[in-house]
């Protein structure tokens, strides 16, 4: 079962929870890095054919996101491998493809992830190889699908049908600058990703304009990732950072605005790419192999329970939940070699680091490995937040923190110490990485979700007004590649995969009988 906290957790849905909300005003302002509405993009492009400036990278949507008047939660799927993708070819928005024997397989355990899932309607790109994945996914339900060509994959004009190979040999340096520099790619007197931007934009007008509270999205890898970067504000420069692999699950909450009035809901990023397989599997990032690798997982569930709080939390051990939570971990991760594990001082985050050294000290004698590893452990007195997160109000810290877009909740004071604090933790983690003895490096970092979530975002190379945007739940791991290394620009292969916990993952929506709040 595909793990996402619960929609019962999103703030501002119930009315006891409202007065709790503490959100500042300059973070109701949505911003994106670069263009993301079609008037802006138009407008950029009217400018000249010839146009050599690069899009400013701070500019600001025209449009705000349509209001609504109850939480939404957004499921977002890629399709299932398709022909296209097995043979290497370059799709766009293409109709030729459609799902290998692999693809099908995929779309049917995607299915089985989803099964007991509640939604009210399910949006799909009219393209066969998406059309056929969200007909599997969406099986024997009643409510007829919605195809919408706005959710059809990116405009790749002459590159379509080509394989790699072929591309580079007959475009030469343009192809090139698809590699290196999408969002300024031009083909044929088009630019793909400012287009796709603002297509997505669009769509966001749509889905969030439908009465549902539960949406499914089945469509592809490049619109995928513009829907999920619009959303919580990034530009066309985020291509390929945030990644979607066949049949990845990422999911989006919405929640109204706290006055009840008007204007863009709050946005949060639940979930990034779950995958069906496993997340930290062998692979490329967007396209290129990576040696270098950063894994959040954040500590096990404390003692006390999914109603502790920030005030009493404490420096409290793990539950037998959080245990189990370890363990499950540290199975995950026996199919890498981890360099290094480092930790928050805190006893939650040392008993999981501890779990996941003694199994992977043990990988021959579970048959995962023909010799011995030997792991470094150290701790990291930057990766401890306690006394940060209670400087905040006492509202603040007295609800349960792990709720989607929980940091929003803080003051500036603590916020601001939090994000310093993580700017000094993510550059011993990017120290640990530049080891130029070990051409591969993994590095494990064991800490609280909101300390990873502040990584995240360093990592993103975003300001901390950004944490709101993002959720992390307990035993949870988040996966930052660097095909460049650590020196180069990370990319966001997973951001809080919970498959591994099994029958403790909670189902990603619930259902609505009885009248049960979404």
């Amino acid at each position: 079962m595909l793990s996402v906290s619960p929609p019962p957790s999103l703030p501002l849905r119930h009315h006891h929870n409202r007065s709790l909300i503490h959100h500042r005003n300059h973070r109701l302002l949505f911003t994106i890095r670069s263009s993301s509405s079609s008037s802006i993009q138009e407008a950029v492009e009217e400018k000249t054919s010839n146009e050599k400036n690069l899009l400013s990278s701070e500019l600001y949507s025209t449009t705000p996101f349509p209001s609504i008047k109850a939480a939404k939660r957004v499921v977002l799927v890629r399709h299932g491998q398709s022909t296209w993708n097995e043979e290497g070819r370059i799709q766009g928005s293409s109709d030729f493809s459609v799902l290998t024997k692999k693809g099908e397989a995929q779309a049917e355990t995607s299915r089985q992830m989803l099964i007991d899932d509640s939604f009210d309607v399910c949006f799909s790109s009219p393209l066969i190889r998406s059309k056929r994945t969200a007909e599997i996914i969406w099986g024997s339900r009643k409510v007829n699908m919605i195809t919408d060509s706005d959710l059809r994959e990116i405009d790749l004009y002459s590159f379509q049908g080509l394989l790699k190979h072929e591309g580079k040999a007959k475009f030469g340096a343009a192809f090139r600058q698809w590699q290196v520099d999408a969002a300024n790619f031009n083909i044929d007197g088009h630019f793909p990703v400012r287009e796709l931007w603002g297509r997505a934009r669009n769509c966001w007008n749509k889905i969030l304009a439908h009465e549902s509270r539960s949406v499914l999205v089945v469509a592809h890898n490049a619109v995928n990732q513009a829907l999920v970067a619009t959303a919580i504000g990034l530009g066309t420069e985020y291509f390929r950072i945030l990644l979607q692999s066949n049949c990845g699950v990422s999911v989006l909450d919405f929640a109204p605005r706290v006055d009840g009035g008007d204007g863009s809901p709050y946005i949060c990023l639940n979930r990034l790419n779950q995958t069906p397989n496993s997340p930290v599997a062998a692979g490329s990032s967007a396209g290129r192999k990576t040696s270098k690798r950063i894994i959040l997982v954040s500590h096990g569930t404390m003692q006390g329970g999914t109603e502790a709080t920030f005030s009493n939390s404490g420096n409290q051990p793990m539950s037998m939940l959080g245990i189990i939570q370890s363990q499950k971990t540290a199975e995950l991760l026996l199919d890498l070699n981890v360099s290094t594990i480092v930790s928050s001082p805190k006893n939650a985050c040392v008993e999981m680091a501890t779990t996941i050294s003694r199994v992977q000290e043990a990988a021959d004698c579970l048959g995962a490995d023909c010799v011995p590893r030997c792991v470094e452990m150290k701790q990291i007195k930057e990766l401890d937040v306690r006394d940060i997160l209670q400087l905040s109000n006492k509202d603040a810290t007295e609800v349960p923190p792990l709720q989607p877009g929980f940091l929003n909740r803080f003051e500036d004071e603590a916020l601001s110490a939090l994000w310093e604090q993580s700017g000094k933790a993510w550059q011993s983690l990017l120290n640990e990485l530049s080891d130029e003895s070990k051409p591969e490096k993994i590095v494990v970092a064991v800490g609280d979700p909101a300390i990873h979530i502040a990584l995240m975002g360093h990592c993103l190379n975003l300001t901390a007004d950004w944490m709101g945007s993002f959720h992390l739940d307990a035993g949870s791991i988040s996966v930052l590649d660097f095909p460049d290394g650590p020196t180069g620009r990370g990319t966001i292969r997973c951001i809080n995969y919970t498959a591994h916990l099994g029958r403790w993952s909670i189902p990603i929506t619930r259902s609505t009988i009885d009248d049960e709040e979404f």
